[in-house]
């Protein structure tokens, strides 16, 4: 099989990806902080990690690939949130709160990514479950001389570690002078961060032996990796705001903790997502969630499609033009598939272009080469690749409405035989007319080679202007 190659941020070289353990192959993406609906531009790596997991699968084996994606639910935001709720009205302790918002943030991530077609990664842990190995972590990272105690807060210690700065490329004098960074009289230099930090008694907090308190964000995930992952993993994933501070203050404290272990072999980052040309923010109004999307009748696999078709490490532009394009050949596709055995193996070509670092939209340019050709099973098999035309994504487009009248279905019928006619006829010209401007009216057609079926599109152009044909 076509060997995998991806684009490691760490070298800054595209390279063939060598497992550690081909049985057992080994991902880390880092989840979201649950105290929001999660925006399309958080469902982006989502989707793309979701896809690296099917490839891996399909080339590793099912069951030969661990996915950890965490959920941060002890974080400020969290807080935050948590007192904004209690200042509108909500009578419970902050404790209560926050422990609802975050279960509740959690539900709704599930429900909103399934709705993508993404799968539940193997492990998904929760930040608060691994409060002892976070812990047991910063005491290693004190006892060798990378983190020390200050006012209650225990801190990392940048320039223990010689090479800080080197997966985003930056140096420590250059980040001193041009970052934004916390200046606190109990660091030791602006660019140390926060491993630990007191918590008060109506905020979440674990006894420690520096005192009550909560773990920092970056400690979280450098702690959860290890225990699932062990000390070298294969892939650490995420969208590319977090390569710095978050991923390099992982390897800084991961590596000084386990010096023997490599932390992750390969870095992938997304790049991030604009809506019409111009950067996503509420201010611009311009701001959205995938369950604003998902309430405006835009499917799940209309959205997936999208994020798909653009490579990876290429920002990438949300329009309308795009909603329209993707939902049309979606339909298009669905129709073709409908009633058709998938192929026993997604065509070679998919594959390889998947195991180019992901190239996802070479991998859609080849699935309208297979419906062009008329592919019905080779597209459906190749689509399920990279989750699309999958049965659990194939309710949204078929009877969106009551049934046809018996008029419609008449009128339906008649144009369906007038353009068998004119295929024996030869004339493929009118019989293309006919079939392009039937599903204009709401008629997609699936040819077999026994007959052609069809099915009513309520969203489409025209619905029910016969007289275009006419």
């Amino acid at each position: 099989m076509t060997k995998i190659k991806l684009y490691n941020t760490k070298t800054r070289t595209k390279e063939d990806f060598v497992p550690i353990d081909p049985a057992n192959v080994r991902m880390y993406v880092c989840g979201p902080t649950v105290y929001d609906r999660a925006h399309i531009g958080n469902a982006r790596p989502v989707v793309v990690f979701d896809t690296l997991f099917r490839l891996l699968r399909h080339k590793y084996g099912h069951y030969a690939v661990r996915y950890v994606r965490n959920f941060t639910d002890v974080d400020d935001k969290i807080n935050a949130r948590a007192a904004e709720m209690k200042a509108n009205g909500d009578t419970r302790d902050l404790k209560a709160i926050i422990r609802e918002l975050t279960d509740q943030t959690i539900a709704w991530y599930h429900e909103d990514m399934e709705a993508l077609g993404t799968l539940r990664p193997t492990d998904e842990p929760r930040a608060t479950e691994y409060i002892s190995q976070m812990v047991a972590m910063i005491e290693v990272l004190i006892e060798k001389g990378n983190a020390y105690v200050s006012e209650g807060h225990v801190l990392f210690d940048v320039n223990s570690y010689d090479a800080y700065g080197a997966l985003s490329g930056r140096k420590l004098e250059d980040m001193r002078a041009g970052e934004r960074v916390e200046v606190a009289n109990y660091k030791r230099d602006p660019m140390d961060f926060v491993l630990w930090k007191p918590s008060s008694d109506d905020l979440p907090g674990w006894d420690s032996p520096w005192g009550r308190g909560r773990p920092g964000w970056h400690i979280e995930c450098s702690a959860m990796s290890l225990e699932l992952l062990g000390a070298t993993f294969d892939i650490h994933g995420g969208g590319l705001d977090l390569q710095f501070p978050h991923h390099e203050n992982e390897i800084a404290q991961s590596c000084c903790a386990n010096p023997d272990g490599g932390f992750a072999n390969v870095w992938m980052h997304n790049e991030m997502i604009q809506v019409e040309g111009k950067k996503m923010s509420k201010s611009l109004g311009n701001f959205f969630t995938v369950k604003d999307l998902l309430d405006k009748d835009i499917p799940g696999e209309v959205i997936r499609f999208i994020l798909l078709s653009t490579h990876y490490r290429s920002p990438m532009d949300w329009t309308e033009k795009k909603i329209a394009e993707a939902d049309a050949t979606l339909r298009k596709w669905r129709a073709l598939i409908e009633g058709v055995e998938s192929a026993p193996s997604p065509s070679p070509m998919i594959v390889e272009a998947l195991a180019d670092d992901l190239n996802t939209a070479g991998a859609i340019t080849i699935l309208h080469a297979l419906a062009s050709a008329g592919d019905a099973a080779g597209l459906k098999a190749s689509a399920e690749v990279i989750g699309l035309l999958t049965e659990e994504l194939g309710h949204w487009w078929l009877l969106e409405a009551d049934t046809p009248t018996e008029e419609f279905i008449s009128k339906a019928e008649y144009w369906i035989e007038e353009r068998a006619i004119a295929k024996r006829n030869k004339d493929f010209e009118r019989a293309d007319k006919i079939r392009d401007t039937l599903a204009l009216i709401g008629i997609m057609l699936s040819d077999s080679s026994e007959e052609t079926r069809w099915m009513l599109n309520v969203k489409a152009e025209h619905l029910g202007e016969w007289e275009l044909l006419e």
